[in-house]
């Protein structure tokens, strides 16, 4: 028989932190290419990676960021540069599944063991019919103002058939 305490954590308390965890694109790493040599553990890198946004469908976004190799790098230890770059287009008809918030997150990706992180948030420009998406690095004490944007004009999709 399950107690009080344990009827409480399954029942009330995991769905309630399953709402506090925000939804976030997950990335499908497409290529790399080397930018430095290491004698030990891999080469930097920068890679290119793809995701859709979640809240979205029709509007692909693909990144380029570097990333430390040598052996701290290998191991996951290395903090990676706050270079970054995006772009995003649309590629079917867009479609909005749910409310947007300004500035919501779209993805997220930890670039180091601690305290730092790349984040894409995205806005949406109503007058101008356009999705922007913002990439930028924070960290726990400082962050970097290296940013890159992309944005996507909501256009009418036409398949024309054959």
């Amino acid at each position: 028989m399950k107690s009080h305490w344990t009827q409480l954590l399954i029942y009330w308390l995991l769905p309630l932190c399953a709402l506090l965890i925000p939804i976030s694109a997950t990335a499908e790493l497409i290529g790399s290419v080397d930018t430095a040599f290491k004698l030990l553990g891999p080469d930097d890198k920068i890679v290119i990676e793809a995701f859709d946004d979640p809240k979205i469908s029709g509007v692909a976004c693909h990144m380029s960021r570097a990333k430390k190799g040598g052996v701290t790098g290998g191991l996951g230890l290395a903090t990676d540069l706050s270079n970054a770059s995006i772009a995003c287009r649309q590629i079917g008809p867009v479609e909005i599944h749910e409310p947007l918030k300004a500035g919501e997150e779209v993805f997220s990706k930890s670039t180091s063991i601690l305290f730092k992180k790349l984040h894409v948030v995205r806005f949406l420009d109503k007058k101008r019919q356009t999705i922007i998406y913002l990439v930028y690095s924070d960290k726990l004490i400082e962050g970097s103002p290296k940013n890159s944007i992309s944005t996507v004009p909501i256009m009418p999709w036409r398949v024309e058939k054959p």
